[in-house]
């Protein structure tokens, strides 16, 4: 696996569950709104952690962590990552995934091995506009397909998009929320510039409390909870 880092405590990034997070390299977009851009672009990858290191280091978090969350970058793009998964559920670890949901072969496989008990899925635009938000060539059906395999996992799962004001329109959350009509949780992520994989991105104007609040109700009537973060 290339880890490119971990955060070995946290209490956000599970809901309800203390979790280590650990940081995959390699992704196959490239959201200018990105704030990884250190796992995204292979000139600014830093070495990887060794497997054994990252074990050595959850071997000893046992009973003080439930859970372990693997995030990117894009995790499905690792080819060794269902046996470090189940390496790590060997160690009597949860599992949470954050996914792209480009791939959903991997997430079959992954769901059909009964190897995880969460998933994030960022669904990041409209289908027609999804190569222009996230700047990458993407079969739609793909993304379709990923949807519909997590909301019939019976796993634990939310759908997330952050709300780039010149890119996702009230009228694109929209249609986000008929893409994942009937989900059980789809988290409104209000972008806030701090670190972006382009750098004009930093200059962008952000939305207002009320303006996310309209989406968020419009939002509500097409699944069953919308949190906003």
């Amino acid at each position: 696996m290339k880890i490119g880092d971990i955060q070995r405590f946290s209490l956000i990034d599970y809901p309800g569950r203390i979790c280590a997070t650990l940081f995959t390299q390699g992704c196959n977009f490239r959201c200018p709104y990105c704030h990884n851009p250190e796992l995204v672009i292979p000139s600014l990858y830093v070495e990887t952690m060794a497997d054994d290191e990252v074990f050595s280091f959850l071997e000893k978090r046992r009973g003080k962590l439930d859970a372990v969350n693997i995030t990117g970058g894009e995790p499905t793009l690792q080819p060794d990552l269902i046996e470090f998964i189940k390496r790590i559920r060997s160690l009597g670890y949860m599992v949470k995934i954050d996914t792209n949901g480009s791939f959903p072969e991997v997430l079959r496989k992954l769901i059909d091995g009964k190897l995880l008990d969460y998933i994030a899925m960022d669904v990041k635009a409209p289908l027609e506009k999804f190569e222009e938000v996230t700047r990458s060539s993407i079969a739609p059906e793909n993304i379709e397909e990923s949807i519909k395999l997590i909301m019939n996992s019976g796993i634990d799962y939310e759908f997330r998009t952050t709300i780039v004001k010149s890119l996702l329109t009230e009228k694109d959350v929209e249609k986000i929320g008929i893409l994942t009509g009937g989900a059980r949780c789809h988290v409104l992520q209000k972008f806030v510039p701090s670190k972006t994989l382009d750098p004009g991105f930093m200059n962008e104007d952000i939305h207002t409390d009320k303006e996310i609040n309209n989406m968020k109700e419009k939002l509500e009537k097409l699944v069953q909870s919308v949190v906003v973060r």
